[in-house]
C-alpha cells in the first residue's frame, strides 16, 4: 500500500474527503455554493472545531446569530458549540474548504512534528 492517496474533486458541489483519502485524524470537505445558495441547515459539533478557508467568491456565515462577511482569502476557526450556517452572495458563488478536527487535540506541529533525513 502506498503512503499517500490522491483524488480530484474539480467541479463537485460538495465532497467529503474522509473516506476518499482514508483520513485518520481530520475530516476535510470541499464546498461550492452557487450565487444566492446556502447550506440548508444550522449545525454545530460535539467535539470538533472547524477551520474554513474561502478559496473563491464571497458570502457570509451566520455564527451564533452574528453575521460574518466572507471573501476569497479569508480563514476562520469556529468552536464546536457555535451554531453556524453558510450562504453565497446574491450575485456571486462561494467556494471553501472546511477542515474538521478534534478541539484541543494538537500536540505537535510544523517542525516539532517533523523528522529531517540527511
Amino acid at each position: 500500500m502506498a503512503n499517500f492517496n490522491k483524488i480530484s474533486v474539480a467541479n463537485a458541489a460538495r465532497v467529503e474527503l474522509h473516506d476518499k483519502l482514508e483520513l485518520t485524524g481530520a475530516e476535510v470537505s470541499v464546498n461550492h455554493l452557487p450565487a444566492g445558495g446556502g447550506v440548508p441547515f444550522v449545525h454545530y459539533h460535539k467535539k470538533n472545531e472547524e477551520i474554513y478557508f474561502i478559496t473563491a467568491g464571497k458570502g457570509k456565515a451566520i455564527i451564533d446569530g452574528e453575521t460574518v462577511e466572507l471573501t476569497a482569502g479569508d480563514w476562520m476557526r469556529i468552536s464546536p458549540a457555535a451554531r453556524r450556517q453558510f450562504f453565497a452572495a446574491a450575485d456571486e458563488g462561494i467556494s471553501y474548504v472546511c477542515i474538521q478536527v478534534k478541539e484541543n487535540s494538537l500536540e505537535e506541529y510544523t517542525a516539532a512534528d517533523a523528522s529531517i533525513e540527511k
